[in-house]
């Protein structure tokens, strides 16, 4: 059985859209909790940088990650990036070194 694809999504919202970013990653949880490959999608708000943002997400594999992109509601998502962040969203994967 394959590892689980875990990552930080990084977004880093343009002055004054804060918030609309925050609502628009907001409204990819539920939908995203639903996918069938989908094993954890939580998003966190840095304390000390208002604005920047980081969804923890956990796939059963890069194929339900790619899956994941595909939806209708991530596309309409991504339609909206440049309007709403300041750099390009940064994509972390990460391996598990404990329990």
């Amino acid at each position: 059985m394959s590892k689980p694809l875990v990552s930080l999504a990084v977004l880093k919202a343009k002055p004054g859209k804060q918030q609309e970013l925050k609502e628009g990653l907001l409204s990819l949880i539920e939908p995203t909790r639903a996918e069938p490959g989908n094993l954890d999608y939580v998003l966190f708000e840095m304390r000390d940088e208002p604005g920047t943002f980081y969804m923890r997400e956990a796939f059963k594999d890069q194929a339900a990650l790619d899956a994941h992109f595909t939806t209708p509601y991530f596309q309409a998502f991504a339609a909206t990036a440049d309007e709403l962040l300041s750099e390009p969203l940064q994509l972390i994967f990460l391996e598990q070194v404990s329990d």
